[in-house]
């Protein structure tokens, strides 16, 4: 019981330690630089406009819309992770910046900042518990739940979690009704909504006196796409074989943020194209990192401070096979096959 007791203890020593360097480590790019701040948003906005520009004056030249829509829903994604940044105040130096750049960017990222910054906020308190998984993104059931479940249950989490369904319907939902419902809007005010939703009704109005038709058209189509990339994101950062759920008292939230946050590795222009936030784990471990310092936090990280690999391409598709979180194996799972079902009935 002693040597047990003595191993166990020295676990936790290592693994204090071990917290302490790589919170050391990443001090060095906590740093906010105004000017990178401004140039992270003045470029994004460029690219924004541009694409928006082209794509309504090349239609309906498809081969020429389509790269713009692309390119206009990647800048679209790259302006909502700096509003995300905005809501930690990690963009700027001063939070009276990050509001005001934050109020801004939710008109183009059709999304409103306040209830994106408390709703986001709500996900980093309960990362991994699995006793309010109602505050992240992506529903998961156990195992135990989905063996329990009925007919009914079982059929709306599988639509759920269909990657057809989640990626289409899902990004629609989210950024243009969940962030709007009364039930999100009543915890921060439901006024700043309201103000939100006239600036971006203005702003589309805008897009078509000054661009007609094509350029709500290229609009509406590169929002929809932004939506998917965007969820395709949201999807990845928590589930894939090896994340990290638990129950209190047991529940370790600096392993949550570590090792169930990903790290996505899937090229140097999605990284561009999404503002550095496939580099999760590590923003979950500290949300002071602005996103213009995150790859670079990433790339540079020692081998003996990383607790796993980087996510690919063939893993990260291959991450969507998985939907119940398995308590026992401490892994994501796919949902069991009826055969497998079937013979565990019988034996109970």
């Amino acid at each position: 019981m002693v040597v047990l007791r003595a191993f166990v203890q020295d676990i936790f020593g290592l693994w204090g330690r071990w917290t302490m360097t790589i919170r050391e480590y990443l001090k060095d790019y906590t740093g906010k630089s105004d000017t990178m701040g401004a140039l992270s948003l003045g470029a994004t906005f460029a690219v924004y406009f541009a694409a928006l520009g082209l794509g309504a004056w090349a239609w309906p030249a498809w081969w020429a819309v389509l790269p713009s829509v692309v390119v206009l829903a990647f800048a679209s994604v790259r302006l909502y992770v700096l509003q995300h940044d905005c809501g930690h105040y990690s963009l700027f130096a001063t939070r009276r910046w990050n509001h005001v750049a934050g109020h801004i960017l939710s008109v183009f990222s059709l999304t409103p900042y306040r209830v994106m910054q408390f709703n986001h906020n709500q996900h980093h308190a309960y990362l991994g518990n699995l006793e309010h998984r109602e505050t992240t993104e992506v529903y998961t059931m156990t195992l135990q739940e989905w063996n329990a479940a009925g007919w009914a249950t079982r059929t709306w989490y599988r639509i759920y979690r269909n990657p057809v369904v989640m990626l289409s319907l899902g990004g629609i939902y989210a950024y243009f009704i969940a962030y709007r419902w009364p039930a999100n809007t009543m915890k921060v005010g439901p006024w700043g909504v309201v103000a939100h939703n006239i600036a971006v009704v203005a702003y589309v109005a805008t897009v078509w006196a000054l661009l007609g038709v094509p350029g709500l058209v290229v609009l509406g189509a590169s929002a929809v796409l932004a939506g998917v990339i965007g969820v395709f994101l949201v999807y990845l950062q928590h589930n894939f074989e090896d994340t990290y759920w638990d129950r209190k008292p047991d529940l370790d939230f600096r392993k949550a943020t570590l090792e169930g946050s990903s790290s996505l590795d899937l090229g140097h222009w999605w990284d561009i194209g999404t503002g550095n936030i496939a580099y999760h784990d590590l923003h979950h471990y500290n949300p002071q990192i602005p996103s213009y310092n995150l790859r670079r936090a990433q790339k540079n990280l020692p081998d003996d401070l990383r607790v796993h690999d980087e996510i690919r391409w063939p893993e990260a598709l291959a991450s969507f096979r998985l939907k119940l979180w398995d308590e026992e194996s401490g892994k994501l799972v796919p949902f069991p096959r009826r055969r497998n079902l079937r013979r565990a009935a019988a034996r109970a």
